[in-house]
C-alpha cells in the first residue's frame, strides 16, 4: 500500500484519532519532506543504515527511505507502533522494533500522554521540568506502561553500525547516549529549552567518545544554524543562550575526522 493511502486510512480510523494531529503535522507537506530530505542528504547515502530513535509515526523514516537508506526504527508506544506498521508495511527496507532505548537492556516506565503522544517519555525529569513552564500548559501524562528497552551499543551489535541515528525521546536523550561505548559517524539528539540541562549531558557525553562537531536545527525548520561545524563548548553556550520560546530543536553531530 502507497504510504499516502496508508496515512489516508489511518486518519479515516477512529482508533487513531489522538494521532491525527501528528499525521497532519508529519505527512503530506511537500516542502516539509524536500527541505528534510536535503538536510539528511548530508548524512546518508542510498544502501546506508540509519537507526530512528523514538521514530513517533514514522516521518524521519519516511526520509531516510527516500534516500535509499535502511532504517531501524523504534518506538515504545503502542499505538503509534501501530501507525508505523500500517504507513511501512511491506517495505523490507524499515525494521520496527516495539522498544524504548537506554542505557541497559531491560524495561522502562514510558508515561503516556493519550491527548499528545508526541510528548510521551520514559523521563519522569521531562515531566517535572514542563510542569508549570510557558507553553507546556494543559500536558497531562495519564498513563504509565513498561515497556522493553534496548541500548544504542546492543542496537549496533544485531543491525550493524548507522551511519547516522536520530535520537528524539523527549528528555530521556542522554540516557539513551549513556549505552552507547563507541562513537558513531552521525547522529542527532533532539534538546528543550526547559531541560537544557540534558543537551549538555549529551554533549559532554560525545565527547568521551569521540571530537565531534556540532550544528542545530531550531523546531522543525529543517534548517541548520551555523551551516559549520563548531565545537562542544560552543555549542553548550549556543543552547544556553536560546530564549525559553525557542522550545527544542535537533543537533546534529559528526564525528571529525
Amino acid at each position: 500500500m502507497p504510504v499516502s493511502t496508508a496515512i489516508q486510512a489511518l486518519r479515516a480510523d477512529p482508533a487513531f484519532a489522538s494521532l491525527r494531529r501528528s499525521l497532519d503535522v508529519y505527512y503530506g507537506d511537500a516542502a516539509r519532506d524536500s527541505a528534510m530530505d536535503a538536510l539528511y542528504t548530508r548524512f546518508l547515502r542510498a544502501g546506508d543504515l540509519a537507526f530512528d530513535i523514538g521514530a513517533h509515526v514514522g516521518d524521519r523514516t519516511g526520509s531516510f527511505r527516500r534516500l535509499g537508506a535502511r532504517v531501524v526504527a523504534l518506538e515504545p508506544q503502542p499505538l503509534c507502533a501501530r501507525a508505523i506498521r500500517a504507513i511501512y508495511r511491506g517495505d523490507d527496507g524499515v525494521t520496527l522494533l516495539e522498544a524504548a532505548c537506554g542505557e541497559r537492556i531491560g524495561t522502562v516506565a514510558l508515561k503516556i500522554n493519550s491527548a499528545n503522544p508526541t510528548v510521551s517519555t520514559a523521563s519522569a525529569d521531562f515531566v517535572s521540568a514542563a510542569d508549570g513552564a510557558d507553553g507546556w500548559e494543559y500536558q497531562v501524562w495519564d498513563a504509565t506502561i513498561e515497556v522493553p528497552c534496548t541500548t544504542l551499543d546492543a542496537l549496533v551489535s544485531e543491525h550493524g553500525q548507522p551511519a547516522f541515528a536520530k535520537v528524539d525521546v523527549e528528555g530521556f536523550e542522554a540516557t539513551v547516549l549513556a549505552g552507547l561505548s563507541r562513537p558513531l559517524p552521525a547522529l542527532s539528539f533532539e534538546f528543550t529549552t526547559i531541560q537544557r540541562d540534558v543537551a549538555l549531558a549529551c554533549l559532554g557525553r560525545l565527547a568521551t567518545l569521540g571530537s565531534y562537531g556540532f550544528d542545530v536545527a531550531l523546531g522543525e525548520s529543517q534548517v541548520l544554524t551555523f551551516n559549520r561545524w563548531i565545537s562542544g563548548d560552543a555549542m553548550a553556550a549556543h543552547i544556553a543562550a536560546l530564549p525559553h520560546a525557542a522550545n527544542s530543536g535537533d543537533v546534529y553531530c559528526v564525528l571529525q575526522r
